[in-house]
């Protein structure tokens, strides 16, 4: 069986830890390098139910989306959830690995597996990656040069009313409480897409899918006033219906991308199906 420090370098080469943002935490949080591994479980969020998933499992190795400690600590003694978290996961001799940002970025990433779910053809991404971040991933895995960034554009293989486009988003992608939220009209048809899997409304975001004529952007955590103003401006002078979907969900496809990098070898893999999104009902 393969180590795990050998299994960390096929993530380190396909999501590079320095193509991260600043302010995230990525890679090894817990495990021996040196120990083996044979099982490994794939997840979004590294909740207290997918840590129970993946140490009745017998899992090796839990990696995540999201990291358990974004923010620094001084101590991870089991007196908090997540320091609890660390313990149980030593304790099961299971090992956890995070690949947030870095996979965000990457191709094929986050947002490939969010626009392919989606059945589009993808394109280039919506803010490519520069400066010292393109830099780190050169020579890796994780894509050319021209294909790094935040987000996606694609095409659906023939126009559809954004109704349909929106059932569409809803059959695609798992579902949570929330659903899918749609503001433009319903009857507007949707060929050209921008996808950016997570949180999509930074205005810079926002400015490149409408400068790019995108008919529709499918994002999560779209928050009311860049929401608004984006369809406010919209009805001024053009740009795209948007289509809000829940957090977890519109990360969730990229869990068997992931899985894919260790097909072939002699361990085991596991994407988990557990809906960790955190709104668990919804009253209409």
């Amino acid at each position: 069986m393969p180590t795990l420090a050998e299994i960390t370098a096929v993530f380190d080469a396909a999501y590079p830890p320095a193509t991260a943002q600043s302010w995230d935490a990525v890679g090894l949080v817990c495990g021996d390098p040196e120990a083996e591994v044979g099982r490994v479980m794939f997840a979004v969020d590294p909740v207290d139910a997918v840590l129970d998933e993946a140490l009745e499992w017998g899992a090796d190795l839990l990696v995540t989306h999201h990291p358990l400690l974004l923010k620094p600590v001084n101590a991870v003694a089991a007196t908090s959830y997540k320091g609890r978290s660390v313990h149980r996961l030593i304790r099961g001799g299971c090992a956890l690995l995070t690949a947030h940002t870095n996979a965000d970025v990457a191709r094929p990433g986050v947002s490939d597996a969010l626009a392919t779910a989606l059945g589009l053809t993808v394109a280039g991404p919506i803010l490519p990656l520069r400066g010292a971040a393109l830099g780190a991933a050169s020579g890796s895995s994780a894509g050319a040069a021209d294909e790094l960034g935040l987000g996606r554009f694609g095409t659906l293989p023939e126009p559809e009313p954004l109704r349909a486009f929106a059932e569409r988003v809803a059959t695609a992608l798992p579902r949570t409480a929330a659903g899918v939220r749609v503001s433009g009209d319903l009857d507007r048809p949707v060929r050209t897409v921008a996808v950016c899997g997570g949180a999509g409304d930074d205005r810079e975001l926002l400015a490149a899918v409408r400068a790019a004529g995108a008919d529709a952007y499918v994002t999560a955590d779209l928050r009311h006033h860049p929401a608004s103003e984006a369809m406010e401006a919209a009805r001024f002078g053009g740009g795209p219906a948007l289509v809000d979907v829940a957090h977890f969900a519109s990360e969730w496809p990229w869990l068997s991308v992931a899985a894919a990098l260790l097909a072939g070898g002699t361990v085991d893999t596991r994407v988990s199906t557990l809906v960790t999104d955190p709104w668990t009902s919804h009253a209409p």
